[in-house]
């Protein structure tokens, strides 16, 4: 793997971190309002203790409530994919949960299932999963139709087909996917856990420091989370260079 395929994510988070600490300094933006990445990153190396936990936490929650979203969407897309019947009646309601904003009922599902991840995990899952759903359909739908025809030509099994034809070719659109529920899964587990009645988790550390209206403490977790979604779209871009050489996208890039 080249070297500025690494490269190029960090000096992009970079330059936004340096723009954000210029807006700040030169704009005279209040200390109430908005606080520099300098002071940020000292508070953090410095004064904060539960950060790091907090950080690895509300991750891992993300990555959980991503992981659980792939699946359940590959499974509505492929059922959606394979009949027009399942697409007409799943799309509505795939639609509604993409639309219907999440922070209105995340207290509800809090108050249902009770505190702690349960809550978190159930919010972050269910408004990724539109999604991951809608990309599986479309990929599944656009397998290349010549090696379709080879396959049906050697008798091949409907999971054979799935597996060598339909899903390679489906996953430019889940890696695209991906991307865009990465942001709404590390929103919605931030949030839900600052209701979740738990300690735990940099939406709890955020709840906190908004109560005592401490401004560094609770811009620290919106340094964290945004370094968490850094680290993970870096992560899908690796990755989707890995899985998808053979795919013309990536051929193109390296060029």
């Amino acid at each position: 793997m080249k070297i500025r395929t690494l490269l190029a994510p960090i000096l992009g988070v970079a330059a936004f971190f340096g723009l954000w600490e210029l807006l700040v300094r030169v704009g005279n933006v209040p200390t109430y309002a908005l606080r520099p990445p300098s002071q940020i990153l000292r508070y953090l190396f410095t004064e904060s203790t539960g950060f790091p936990r907090a950080t690895y936490q509300t991750g891992a929650d993300a990555l959980k409530a991503l992981l659980i979203a792939l699946v359940i969407g590959l499974a509505f897309g492929a059922l959606m994919a394979a009949s027009r019947w399942f697409e007409e009646a799943a799309q509505p309601v795939l639609i509604l949960i993409q639309v219907t904003p999440w922070v209105a009922y995340s207290a509800s599902v809090v108050l249902w299932i009770g505190g702690g991840t349960k809550p978190v995990l159930f919010v972050a899952t269910l408004v990724c999963v539109p999604a991951f759903a809608f990309a599986s359909m479309t990929g599944l739908r656009s397998a290349d139709p010549a090696s379709l025809e080879v396959l049906r030509s050697v008798n091949a099994s409907s999971w054979e087909t799935m597996w060598r034809v339909r899903l390679p070719g489906a996953l430019p659109s889940l890696f695209t996917a991906a991307r865009f529920a990465v942001g709404l899964s590390l929103a919605a587990v931030y949030y839900t856990e600052g209701g979740a009645l738990s300690n735990r988790g940099l939406g709890a550390t955020g709840r906190k420091a908004l109560a005592a209206n401490a401004a560094l403490p609770l811009w620290s977790t919106v340094f964290c989370s945004a370094i968490l979604g850094a680290i993970a779209l870096t992560s899908i871009s690796v990755l989707e260079r890995v899985l998808l050489r053979w795919h013309a996208s990536q051929r193109r890039a390296t060029r």
